[in-house]
C-alpha cells in the first residue's frame, strides 16, 4: 500500500508535533506556536544506510558543465531587464506588490506576447475567465492563443498543467490556492507554503516557467511564511504611489541576474506602458530655480538614474524637532544632520526637517548622503541651487566624501540629459575631463557646501 501524506501540526517553537491544533504546545508550553504541515510516513527499508540508496552520487566541481542559461522573452523590455535578460526555464518567479498596481496587468500584457510565440496557461483563483477576458479586451491585447483557467485546487492545476505542459504558467495569487492534504483555509501559513513548494516542484521536474503572484501585508512584505521568498528563484516587487500613474518593478531577488534592478512603467487606460528614459521623467523640474531642491545621480541595479531630492527646513515649535523622509533611510538623516552640525558648522537641532524623493522612488545607496545634505542647506538658507548641477556621494561620520560605484556611467547620464555641472568625490574623478561638463571633485562636506555657491 502507497505512503499516504497526511497533515500534523508542528511547534515552531520546538519542533514537537501533535495530531490536531491546540493553542498550547504541550512539549514547551508556547502559546500559538502549531501550523499545519504535511508529513509522510517513512517506507519500511532494510539496513541502517539503506535510506541514502537513492541519493547521487558526489563529484568534483570541475566535472559539471556550466551550459549557457535558456532564456524566454516575455515580451516586455523593462520587465527582460528586471529579470536578468528574460525567462529562464525552470525558474519560479514571485511577484508581489500592493493591490491595483498592476501585478495582474503585467503578466497578462507578458502572457499575450508569449502565447503567441509558445502554449501559456493563466490560472486564476480570484477571478474568472470572462472578468480575464474583459480586461484583455480592455487592455487591447491580441491573446486568442492564451489558455486560461479559474482554479484554485491545487491537485486540478497540477493535473492540468502536466497535460499542457505550457512553457509559461502563472498562478494569480498564491494565497487563494489550497492542497486537498492540509484541512486549513487557503492563504493560510501551511497552505501558502505547501502550494508553493509543489509548483516549484513541478517547474524543476517540466522546465515550465512559473510565475506566481502574492499579496502583501500593510507592512508591504509579502503575505505568507516568510521562507516563501526562500523557495523562489527571483522576487519582484512593484513600488509606486497609488496617487502617482509611475511604477517601479525592483528585483528583491534573483538567482539568474542582479538584484535592485529595476524597470520602470507608465500606468495608462491601455495598461502599463514601458518607460524608455526615467531619468527624463522623474527630474521634471520647476522653471525657476527653488530652494531646498537638488538632483542626485543614483544606480539601480545596472541602470544609472537621476532623480530629483527635495528637503524643507522650518523652525520646530516642538521640544524635539521632526525628522521625516520620504524615499530615504529616516535615521541615515539624523546622522546627516549630526554631521554638518559637527563638521561644517551648519546647526538644525530647532529645526524640523522633511527630505522627499519625487516621483515616489525609493533610494536607499549611501551615494545619496551629498544630495540629501546639500538639498537640507538649500533650504535653511534659503537660497535655490543653480540649475544644471547634479550630486552624488557617501558622507562618513567624520565629514569626508566617500566614492561610489560607478560613478563614470552616473556622469554619463547626467551628461546625456545636459547637465552642465556636477560636485561628486575626489575618488570618483575622470580621468579625462568632460567636453560639456564641469566636474567639481570635493573630499570634505564643508568643501561640497561651499561649491555649491548659493
Amino acid at each position: 500500500m502507497a505512503n499516504r501524506a497526511r497533515s500534523a501540526y508542528s511547534c515552531s517553537e520546538c519542533g514537537a508535533q501533535q495530531p490536531k491544533w491546540a493553542g498550547q504546545c504541550t512539549a514547551c508550553g508556547a502559546w500559538n506556536s502549531l501550523v499545519e504541515t504535511v508529513t509522510t510516513p517513512e517506507p519500511a527499508v532494510k539496513g541502517r544506510f539503506a535510506g541514502f540508496a537513492a541519493r547521487h552520487e558526489m563529484q568534483p566541481l570541475a566535472a559539471v558543465a556550466a551550459g549557457e542559461l535558456q532564456r524566454l522573452a516575455s515580451g516586455v523590455d523593462e520587465f527582460d531587464r528586471v529579470l536578468g535578460g528574460g525567462l529562464v526555464t525552470g525558474s519560479v518567479v514571485l511577484i508581489g506588490g500592493d493591490p491595483g498596481i498592476g501585478k495582474s496587468t503585467l503578466v497578462l500584457q507578458s502572457l499575450a506576447a508569449v502565447s503567441r510565440e509558445t502554449q501559456a496557461l493563466y490560472v486564476s483563483g480570484e477571478e474568472s475567465a470572462q472578468q480575464i477576458a474583459l480586461r484583455a479586451k480592455r487592455l487591447a491585447l491580441t491573446a486568442d492563443d492564451l489558455q486560461l483557467l479559474a482554479e484554485n485546487r491545487l491537485e486540478a492545476i497540477l493535473e492540468t498543467a502536466h497535460a499542457a505542459r505550457p512553457a509559461v504558467l502563472v498562478v494569480d495569487s498564491i494565497q487563494t490556492l489550497y492542497t486537498e492534504l492540509l484541512q486549513s483555509a487557503p492563504g493560510s501559513v501551511a497552505q501558502v507554503r505547501e502550494t508553493a513548494a509543489q509548483l516549484v516542484r513541478f517547474a524543476k521536474q517540466t522546465g515550465t516557467v512559473v510565475l506566481l503572484i502574492g499579496h502583501v501585508t500593510k507592512e508591504g512584505a509579502l503575505a505568507g511564511p516568510r521562507v516563501l521568498e526562500h523557495m523562489v528563484d527571483t522576487v519582484l516587487y512593484f513600488e509606486g504611489d497609488a496617487s502617482s500613474s509611475f511604477r517601479i518593478l525592483r528585483a528583491i531577488k534573483n538567482r539568474f541576474g542582479a538584484v535592485n534592478e529595476i524597470g520602470v512603467f507608465a500606468m495608462t487606460e491601455t495598461g502599463l506602458r514601458e518607460v524608455d528614459n526615467p531619468s527624463a521623467m522623474f527630474i521634471a523640474r520647476a522653471s525657476t530655480p527653488v530652494s531646498g531642491s537638488v538632483i542626485l545621480a543614483t544606480q539601480e541595479g545596472s541602470r544609472p538614474l537621476l532623480v530629483e531630492v527635495q528637503a524643507l527646513v522650518d523652525q520646530s515649535q516642538l521640544a524635539n524637532p521632526r525628522r521625516l523622509t520620504v524615499g530615504l533611510d529616516q535615521n541615515r538623516l539624523g546622522m546627516l544632520l549630526a554631521v554638518l552640525h559637527r563638521h561644517a558648522g551648519v546647526a538644525m537641532y530647532d529645526q524640523d526637517v522633511f527630505v522627499n524623493v519625487v516621483g515616489g522612488v525609493r533610494v536607499m545607496e549611501p551615494a545619496a548622503d551629498l544630495a540629501v545634505t546639500t538639498a537640507v542647506v538649500s533650504s535653511l538658507r534659503d537660497r535655490p541651487i543653480p540649475q544644471g548641477l547634479v550630486v552624488f556621494g557617501e558622507v562618513g561620520l567624520s565629514g569626508e566624501v566617500r566614492p561610489v560605484q560607478r560613478g563614470q556611467d552616473r556622469l554619463r547620464e547626467a551628461d546625456k540629459l545636459g547637465f552642465k555641472r556636477a560636485i561628486i568625490p575626489v575618488a570618483n574623478r575622470p580621468k579625462r575631463d568632460l567636453a560639456d561638463m564641469e566636474v567639481v571633485p570635493v573630499s570634505r562636506i564643508d568643501e561640497a557646501i561651499a561649491a555649491l555657491e548659493m
